[in-house]
């Protein structure tokens, strides 16, 4: 099964703390486009890698990560 890591880029404020929750550090601050609030959303840097623990969507403040498998 293959994981399925989701973004809503809008609710994403670029705190980081997904960043440091992802046990395999597969996530970085976004640095390419802002949303519409300014931010700049975090990006999965290795989708293959992930294995949909939900670390980093059990932290988000914002609840705006979703993590499931296919």
């Amino acid at each position: 099964m293959a994981a399925v890591w989701m973004i809503d880029r809008e609710r994403c404020k670029g705190c980081g703390l997904c960043t440091v929750a992802c046990p395999k550090k597969l996530l970085e601050l976004g640095h390419q486009e802002p949303n519409g609030k300014g931010y700049y959303p975090v990006e999965m840097t290795d989708m293959t890698a992930c294995v949909a623990c939900a670390s980093c969507a059990k932290i988000c403040p914002d609840s705006a990560i979703s993590v499931g498998k296919e």
